[in-house]
């Protein structure tokens, strides 16, 4: 029989080992980040037979606050962001001990509008029309008003009489925060109410960021996958994602043409394609060397297989780096330079 001492020596010994480590990499973020993560989630697992990481699709402002909660085996390693990282969400990680991270931008996407190819409409818009057709508030008879277009027609008289409907991500999406700072900021510049009237920026800011909620402007969600449903149910909706899930249903799905311009590989890269943004990972480096097989994780990320712009995510849809930027990010991360703001 053990004497109670004896048990409390035993339990305090308990209490003063170290937890054991989850034995599963955990990756959080922007749904358009996921399926490249996904990818090299999949090829690590086949070269290393390690545990599969676990991939959450949680969009971007859901994952910097998971990833920025803490350290430890409950918080999540990665978070994957369609935007840069915020500097109150930076502020929010230093507050919660996330003091050391890794930024990595991985390529570049271009922010997609898509429909089925059941359609028969070649679609050209300018970013004008898509402020007009699917803004909260615009110009009307010279007065800033709720927005009454209902068909494309009603937004350009050279656009099909076809009512408007688009299928969008939410608020916390970096997709979202990314097409509204490029895709209908710049429309909202580009009208002549704006320019003649001589409001700046942040009058755009602030009058021009609100996507209408009158139900031309459908929020659908982080899951893309079911905007692509819905694409394929109805030849005349609209959807905005980024471009690797229209690279990745180009049998049923078709780019809208911006300002004469088609998304593709070749025009995100040349930037002749007006909305494309940079993607990016950010890793918690605490958790190096402590979860199991996280460093060999981020190896694979930062490895030319993967990143070379002939790598297994270029055939996903990201757009590469230049050869010099791929060379620096890869030294940067594998080294754990932390990240900085002012």
């Amino acid at each position: 029989m053990l004497t109670k001492s004896l048990v409390l020596a035993i339990s305090g010994l308990a209490l003063a080992a170290p937890a054991m480590a989850r034995d599963e990499i955990r990756i959080v973020g922007s749904s358009t980040v996921f399926p490249y993560t996904q990818a090299v989630a999949e090829n690590f697992v086949n070269v290393t037979g390690a545990p599969s990481p676990i991939v959450e699709s949680t969009g971007t402002g859901g994952g910097m606050k998971i990833f920025c909660a803490g350290v430890g085996e409950g918080h999540p390693d990665i978070t994957g962001a369609s935007r840069a990282m915020k500097s109150s969400e930076f502020e929010l990680c230093q507050s919660n001990g996330v003091t050391e991270i890794s930024e990595a931008l991985i390529g570049f996407d271009g922010l997609s509008m898509a429909v089925s190819r059941d359609g028969d409409v070649d679609w050209n818009l300018s970013l004008t029309d898509i402020y007009l057709a699917l803004a909260a508030q615009v110009p009307v008879d010279g007065e800033w008003v709720d927005n009454p277009h209902q068909t494309w027609a009603d937004v350009n008289p050279d656009l099909p009489a076809i009512d408007i409907l688009a299928y969008g991500p939410p608020p916390t999406s970096g997709t979202r925060d990314a097409f509204v700072e490029l895709a209908m900021h710049e429309g909202c510049e580009h009208l002549s109410y704006v320019k003649e009237g001589g409001f700046d920026g942040s009058w755009v800011k602030e009058n021009c960021s609100r996507m209408r909620q009158d139900g031309p402007f459908v929020e659908a969600g982080e899951n893309d996958n079911l905007i692509v449903q819905r694409l394929n149910a109805d030849e005349n909706a609209m959807g905005i994602f980024g471009y690797s899930f229209l690279y990745e249903n180009l049998d049923s799905l078709k780019g809208v043409s911006i300002e004469g311009v088609a998304p593709s590989t070749d025009t995100i890269a040349d930037k002749s394609y007006p909305i494309s943004r940079p993607l990016f990972v950010y890793v918690k480096n605490a958790h190096r060397g402590v979860i199991p097989n996280l460093d060999d994780f981020i190896a694979e990320y930062m490895s030319d297989d993967a990143l070379e712009a002939d790598g297994y995510l270029a055939e996903r849809g990201l757009v590469a780096l230049s050869d010099d930027a791929r060379e620096t990010l890869q030294d940067n991360v594998l080294d754990a330079v932390a990240l900085e703001m002012n």
